[in-house]
């Protein structure tokens, strides 16, 4: 049952558990990503404190980065298909932008971001329109991140799947122009993990719907006297 009332408010189950399941391993993976990728990129003298046969300490930095990248992408996968199967919520249909409506509550929600108005009309219960034009963004930036993670990979590997991307190299002039791509999705992804989680908590103290709670039990929370 997607509904159950609770007082005055309808408690609507929005995020089902492949949506949740693919956040949260996302955001480990993510933050896992930046981290190692940060110091693969700025690698520290600290690193080479002893003889190379004493440690290997960066090589398992190199490890986690892999492993973490195939993580990354096989889950983005699960959520691109979950976004045809899955509820009205999970849907592609709600992040593709292009109605009035949509780019009014846009406005709205900027003014309420970064001006702290108060709210002039009623936001979605699941993805607002801006919250989904960025996340639509975001997912560009994912299958970007893959791509170009891949092609650098490519050199050092057999495997088939890096192996396919081993094309965008000489599109963007060589090794080094893909890792400079590639370094810079990486600040996307900062600066994203820093809005995301600042706004997660400021909505959910704005509309107190559970915005927070609703990625731990999938549930949100909406007066009955307003429907979708």
């Amino acid at each position: 049952m997607d509904h159950e009332q609770v007082g005055r408010y309808r408690r609507i189950y929005v995020w089902e558990w492949p949506v949740r399941m693919y956040h949260w391993i996302n955001a480990i993976a993510v933050i896992l990503l930046i981290g190692t990728g940060f110091m693969i990129g700025n690698p520290q003298n600290t690193f080479y404190a002893a003889e190379a046969y004493q440690q290997y300490f960066f090589g398992s930095v190199r490890f986690v980065h892999f492993v973490c990248a195939f993580v990354f992408f096989f889950n983005f996968l699960v959520r691109i298909y979950w976004g045809f199967v899955g509820n009205r919520f999970a849907r592609w249909t709600n992040f593709i932008t292009f109605r009035k409506a949509q780019w009014k509550e846009m406005k709205d929600i900027l003014s309420v971001d970064i001006l702290q108005a108060e709210p002039h009309m009623h936001h979605k219960i699941g993805h607002n329109s801006l919250a989904a034009l960025i996340y639509f963004l975001s997912f560009l930036m994912f299958a970007f991140q893959s791509i170009t993670g891949f092609a650098m990979y490519a050199a050092n590997t057999t495997a088939m799947l890096p192996r396919l991307f081993t094309w965008v190299v000489p599109i963007m002039g060589g090794d080094f122009g893909v890792r400079q791509w590639h370094h810079a999705g990486m600040w996307f992804f900062i600066l994203f993990t820093i809005v995301h989680v600042y706004l997660v908590f400021y909505h959910d103290y704005v509309e107190g719907r559970g915005t927070t709670s609703s990625m731990i039990g999938g549930w949100k929370f909406e007066r009955k006297d307003i429907l979708e």
